[in-house]
């Protein structure tokens, strides 16, 4: 099994309590047991959260705690799974946590992962749009890949068909860095199965697969969207490359911009949908047509670390 303490299980047994079919917000459980003092409470019983989630969560909670044996049996095979798979966890109890992920308040509670978590992955975009990629929608997003990587950006993407593959392949091509979101568990098989390849290159040349899934789950309907609010939380800013209105890729979009974080829209796509011109009209996105545009509005990953050991030190604080 990958290496565990016992705190980063307690964690994982909150996630996997399960009463009347009813699981508590991970989220929730996210931002209340970022440290071993509040892990403890929980693990009491206590919610101090004052939200909905925390307010649902209670009562499943309490009930919960009774009989622990099911949920650390599930947690036991996950683990296993992980460890077959050769990956690797890290918890929101963990300082190595990602940086950018660490200040958004949707993050998940862990993350299994193959490959390396690099300090300097703070760093980074997110380059996605649509799996029906057009041609030059695809020549776009490996030209913008391969640029940003001359500025040393690692590059994030979704391991989709379409805008992602051409982001991940643009990456490995110039011999950057890039991160696959994956919407499935990462002892799951890789989908699109197409892309399996793609996967293990990503891995050989020094990137890396994350995953905030259970190890063993299937990709369903609702995973790839919550994969965009971890590719979202995960990097700097999204850029968008080709994305029609019921794309995932406009979903992580408006996610991107109630994150805080940077929105970039190609000019090609906001001059062709409308959902692209209105955001940047409301000022949540920003048009842009060369990498230029994209770096000077970049921080600097020093900064992002300083700002993810502030929100880590407020946790340690109880604030």
């Amino acid at each position: 099994m990958p290496v565990t303490t016992s705190q980063q299980r307690d964690l994982l047994t909150l996630c996997a309590l399960r009463v009347d079919g009813k699981l508590l917000d991970w989220s929730m459980l996210a931002r209340s047991c970022q440290t071993a003092d509040a892990l403890a409470a929980v693990m009491t019983g206590e919610l101090v959260e004052d939200s909905r989630a925390a307010h649902r969560g209670r009562s499943i909670l309490q009930e919960g705690l009774r009989d622990l044996t099911q949920a650390r049996a599930h947690v036991d095979t996950e683990l296993r799974a992980a460890d077959q798979a050769g990956a690797q966890l890290i918890t929101v109890l963990d300082e190595e946590y990602p940086a950018n992920l660490r200040l958004v308040p949707n993050l998940p509670p862990f993350l299994f992962y193959k490959g390396e978590l690099e300090v300097g992955d703070a760093r980074s975009v997110a380059v996605v749009g649509t799996r029906a990629a057009s041609e030059i929608g695809r020549s776009r997003a490996a030209r913008m890949a391969r640029e940003l990587v001359a500025e040393d950006v690692v590059v994030f993407s979704g391991l989709a068909a379409g805008i992602d593959t051409a982001a991940h392949t643009g990456t490995l091509e110039v011999g950057g860095r890039t991160v696959a979101v994956m919407g499935t568990g990462i002892a799951a098989k890789v989908f699109p199965a197409q892309n399996r390849g793609l996967a293990e290159r990503i891995l050989e040349e020094g990137g890396a697969l994350v995953s905030q899934f259970w190890p063993t789950a299937n990709g369903a309907r609702w995973t790839f969207p919550q994969r965009n609010v971890v590719m979202s939380g995960a990097t700097m800013g999204t850029i968008v490359i080709e994305a029609s209105s019921t794309s995932g890729a406009k979903l992580q979009a408006r996610i991107a911009a109630e994150h805080g974080k940077q929105v970039f829209l190609l000019r090609s796509l906001a001059t062709q949908e409308p959902w692209a011109a209105e955001m940047i009209t409301a000022g949540r996105a920003v048009e842009v047509a060369e990498v230029a545009d994209v770096l000077g509005r970049l921080g600097s990953a020093q900064r992002v670390q300083q700002a993810s050991q502030q929100r880590l030190q407020l946790a340690l604080g109880g604030l």
